[in-house]
């Protein structure tokens, strides 16, 4: 009788177990992402919503597809971009990047950099062209031909606006009305083709009053729009390739670049060119369903099913929400919670549609054009990192790729200037080529973020084969920042120089030490020795003496400065505006030998009592929330990620708003999602649960699947 009933408590001790706080239920993931699908009610131009894959993006407005682009330019665009489609302007003058350098002398030789130059006129034109070419490219605007007493129906006419973006399903559901007549548009993008599907219903259709038209540009090669030049017709060509009862392959010729777009449609319709670069599909009866794909080659299987894609795009975002990490606010009862839970969702989103591609993605992802339509290495840590954080590597690899291309490109740059290994470039393109720039040139925290990124997803999934595969770009990094450190003989330790910090109100030519960049250089030249050992080398003395012997962060009156040599950070606003970086050397790295904590905490209280946050960028607060996390003082960590201020705003469809240029700011929403894989999951070391949130029963955040920082 004892062992019956010792063994019935053991089963209900189990159960309970199973059901309490050692092994929680698990999230309902499917009502985590509904709950927080975006809904439009209007035309407003900054509520677009975004369908993609990474690869590929297509930005739609209220009616479901890109029916008013003109409207939304100043919004966030209505952008078709992929990661293949780029163009240049003719180099008419045969301009050379050796025509962008300039000889420095920071360490008693000539070390040539890339910058903007004014004088003489050929090199600064010289310049102004490498900076703009290449770009990304505007594949062209697929919207509803709606007519209105003869005439194009205008904003003014779409009333009673119904829109739902289903995270959960990756398809955007809108409605609206013309006239008393309603409209309803379902739409998604193919998960690993260039593909738009959309279904649309309504009377207007038997009524003749309602179509889809197709309208492509000619680039405007500016340095932030919509890329869309729709007034120079002759620089660009838009011919039918091929032409049938139900479908139409059209050739774009944009100087040098050719790509072809592929339309299929059920039922029978008629096609029409009210203009050059416009071409009208007006179905004859009933509802309409279409696909239309883009490519650098006519498709040797065009697609010509709208509901397969549909279907498609769901089973795709089913799997990746049901896949990897998961974070749930619904129990916490903090008044902050819910819009905290709808910037990660949403976040969680837009850098899989954005973020997730081939290259480093700019920083208005594939939306709309950034600095030309380059992508910055130096945000590429803050747009990727979450994805080893949250366990979806596979995301992350497709762009690391980029790095092994670039890789002789990255060694001729630091073989110009004198350096060992590979010195990474900061603004580029596909081919790697260094953009001229006055600041880009002379950073030098892009250069670890490949062995960080790299180290993140070793971690997740050790293995021989992967350090063998990424062994020579760990290698010839550290080479590079190994032979960038200046030995100062007088005080017998290492320094870093002749840069410009992250904090980009500094100077190259006074800049010394900055902190961030110091305790990054340590942690790095570290894991490229752990990366040698794994593959059965020995240790590199060099590395280890730089690593011993690198400068501490320097401080004054207990509090960090910007840099060695800038004695007035509390006092100079030049030092207390752009980014706080100092935060990122405790925080988006580990506690190192360099730093002490109580100098950090100080820096932390100062920065957020006394900081010009009106001068500050989206990923900012988060850089700010994990340096609170490490350093204990979750309050600020959750303050951080919530503070009002313009440039940590998040739209309707969860982008990171900054300003009238940056409407899509995605290191902002990438920051967001490893702030708070820190703060759920920790750091290495870290034994408190939630690391990040208070303990005050407010904040009862539940997870799953998130990795632990280094």
């Amino acid at each position: 009788m004892q062992n019956v009933k010792t063994t019935l408590f053991l089963s209900a001790a189990a159960l309970l177990c199973a059901c309490g706080e050692g092994n929680p239920p698990k999230i309902d993931r499917q009502a985590l992402v509904e709950r927080n699908s975006p809904v439009v009610t209007a035309v407003d131009k900054l509520s677009s919503l975004t369908l993609g894959n990474g690869n590929f993006a297509f930005t739609v407005d209220a009616t479901g597809l890109q029916t008013f682009p003109e409207h939304y330019a100043e919004g966030v665009p209505l952008g078709t971009q992929s990661q293949w489609g780029w163009h240049s302007f003719p180099n008419v003058n045969g301009y050379k990047p050796c025509e962008a350098l300039r000889d420095y002398d920071f360490r008693g030789r000539k070390e040539p950099y890339s910058v903007q130059l004014r004088e003489p006129a050929r090199r600064r034109d010289a310049v102004s062209y490498l900076r703009a070419n290449p770009h990304r490219l505007h594949l062209g605007n697929i919207g509803l031909e709606i007519t209105k007493n003869g005439q194009r129906a205008g904003v003014e006419d779409i009333k009673d606006v119904r829109q739902k973006l289903h995270l959960w399903s990756g398809c955007a559901g809108s409605s609206f009305c013309v006239d008393g007549d309603s409209v309803t548009v379902s739409a998604a993008v193919h998960p690993t083709r260039d593909a738009v599907a959309a279904h649309i219903s309504s009377p207007l259709i038997g009524k003749g009053r309602l179509g889809v038209n197709l309208r492509f540009a000619y680039p405007t090669g500016a340095h932030t729009d919509d890329g869309c030049d729709r007034t120079a017709p002759q620089k660009h060509k838009t011919e039918v390739a091929a032409i049938s009862d139900s479908s139409l392959l059209l050739k774009r010729t944009l100087d040098s670049a050719v790509y072809y777009v592929s339309v299929a449609w059920s039922g029978r319709a008629t096609t029409s060119w009210p203009e050059p670069h416009r071409c009208v599909i007006a179905p004859e009866s009933g509802d309409f369903s279409f696909v239309c794909e883009f490519a650098e080659a006519p498709p040797a299987q065009p697609i010509d099913d709208a509901a397969a894609v549909i279907a498609e795009a769901s089973r795709y975002w089913q799997s990746f929400w049901r896949g990897g990490g998961a974070v749930d606010f619904s129990e916490c009862t903090d008044a902050r919670a819910p819009e905290l839970e709808r910037r990660v969702t949403l976040s969680q989103y837009l850098l899989a549609v954005q973020s997730a591609g081939v290259y480093p993605p700019q920083e208005t992802g594939l939306t709309y054009n950034s600095w030309f339509g380059k992508f910055h290495l130096e945000m590429h840590w803050w747009h990727a990192a979450h994805f080893p954080l949250w366990r979806r590597d596979s995301l992350l690899l497709r762009s690391v790729g980029w790095y092994e291309k670039a890789l002789p490109v990255a060694k001729s740059i630091a073989e110009r200037q004198g350096f060992e290994g590979v010195r990474w470039m900061k603004m580029t393109d596909p081919s790697g080529e260094e953009a001229p720039s006055s600041v880009g040139s002379f950073l030098i925290w892009q250069q670890p973020h490949i062995i960080y990124l790299l180290e993140l997803l070793y971690r997740n999934s050790p293995s021989p084969e992967f350090i063998e595969r990424y062994a020579e770009l760990v290698e010839q990094t550290a080479a590079f920042m190994a032979s960038f450190a200046t030995y100062d003989e007088a005080g017998k330790r290492y320094l870093l120089k002749g840069i410009i910090p992250a904090q980009e109100t500094l100077r190259a030519s006074e800049t010394v030490n900055p902190p961030f960049e110091l305790s990054y250089w340590h942690y790095a030249l570290l894991v490229a020795q752990q990366w040698r050992e794994r593959r059965g080398a020995p240790r590199n003395p060099q590395w280890d003496d730089i690593a011993d012997n690198l400068s501490p962060l320097a401080a004054k009156d207990g509090l960090y400065l910007a840099s060695e040599d800038a004695v007035s950070t509390y006092t100079d606003v030049r030092f207390t505006s752009d980014h706080p970086a100092v935060l990122g050397a405790v925080g988006v790295l580990p506690m190192s030998r360099l730093v002490r904590k109580d100098y950090m905490e100080n820096t932390l209280s100062w920065i957020w009592d006394g900081w010009n946050w009106d001068k500050t960028w989206g990923w900012d607060y988060p850089m700010v929330a994990m340096s609170a996390a490490r350093l204990g003082n979750p309050a600020k960590a959750v303050g951080a990620l919530l503070m009002d201020k313009r440039t940590n705003t998040y739209l309707v469809g969860g982008n990171n708003y900054q300003d009238d240029r940056l409407r899509v700011y995605l290191p902002g929403n990438g920051g967001l999602l490893a702030a708070i894989a820190m703060m759920c999951a920790g750091w290495d070391g870290c034994t408190v649960k939630n690391p990040g949130f208070p303990k005050d029963g407010t904040w009862n955040v539940r997870w799953e699947n998130l990795a632990p920082a280094p």
